[in-house]
């Protein structure tokens, strides 16, 4: 693996990096050469990952992503060995919905008509529902469509379905670790801002390319954090930028960190993830402080942008 000098120069075959869709920038500088994790860990494959040079927004090359086919079938879940099993969902998700609703807080939602862009089974919908007065689900996995719909809310596969009922109606969207996965992030924003009322929020979230291990690790950890189903990699003023590109206003921004301590001291020791395994010299206090000072300086492994539509 090799962690590139962003000044260099090295040619490359412009349909693996088209014009930049934030900024229409057509230079992109090399930031990582190497092996992309491939779906499950465990999986790779050598590809390279390039800098806009105008925005700052990373991008994968076109030819190692994960084509776009694969989200509305059960192509994409198999690669990162999940299903359409709604008990596997919860057990993978129910965590994220969690720190989503305290990052908005204390944003009401109560009475609200909420959507959830990309809300695969419906977890986040799931806990905030008796609150909102109607919920919107979006998602083009049709595995998780009828489960959806069982549970009352209004499935559509894609948001320009969901806009032809739902246009400028909408006061709190969702599009939770989403944008990393679309073609055009700034069209994808555009498109959820078509669903909002005018002063309508949205809260998108995705992994945070300034995550402390990317500092700490930049031999090892980039070759876990990049992947083929993750087009785009985002820091806050990266993001902050296309969003401001779709028309928005940014309210603010918000890092968000999920794993203790003990997460970061083993990928030092042993340079692979290790998930939620605990050290008996941690506790939650050391956690507690590791979190805040991650979030406070944005080197938290998750951002969060609280966006505002137009008046």
């Amino acid at each position: 693996m090799t962690m590139a000098d962003p000044e260099e120069a090295i040619e490359f075959d412009p349909s693996d990096f088209p014009a930049c869709p934030i900024c229409g920038t057509d230079r992109w500088l090399l930031k990582h050469s190497g092996p992309v994790r491939d779906g499950a860990y465990g999986r790779s494959v050598s590809s390279s990952i390039r800098s806009c040079a105008g925005c700052g927004v990373e991008r994968l090359a076109e030819g190692a992503c994960l084509e776009s086919v694969a989200y509305r079938e059960d192509t994409y879940r198999r690669h990162v060995g999940q299903d359409h099993d709604i008990g596997r969902h919860y057990a993978s998700h129910d965590e994220l919905a969690l720190f989503t609703l305290q990052t908005i807080w204390p944003t009401s939602l109560r009475g609200k008509r909420v959507a959830d862009v990309g809300c695969g089974g419906g977890s986040l919908l799931d806990h905030m529902r008796g609150l909102p007065e109607q919920i919107v689900a979006v998602d083009p996995a049709e595995g998780f469509a009828q489960s959806l719909i069982s549970r009352g809310y209004r499935w559509f596969p894609t948001v320009g379905k969901a806009a032809e009922e739902f246009a400028g109606q909408i006061d709190v969207a969702f599009a939770i670790q989403v944008i990393k996965h679309v073609d055009d992030p700034r069209e994808f924003l555009d498109s959820i801002r078509s669903l909002l009322k005018p002063d309508g929020q949205c809260v998108v979230s995705t992994p945070n390319r300034a995550d402390i291990l990317m500092e700490l690790l930049p031999d090892a950890f980039p070759a876990f954090f990049y992947r083929t189903q993750h087009r785009w990699a985002f820091d806050a003023d990266s993001l902050s930028a296309c969003a401001r590109a779709a028309g928005f206003h940014v309210d603010s921004v918000r890092h968000v960190h999920r794993y203790g301590m003990a997460n970061s001291l083993l990928w030092l020791r042993d340079k692979k993830p290790s998930g939620r395994s605990s050290l008996e010299a941690i506790d939650g206090s050391a956690d507690a402080l590791w979190r805040m000072w991650l979030e406070s300086t944005g080197r938290a492994d998750n951002l969060y942008l609280i966006l505002r539509a137009p008046s």
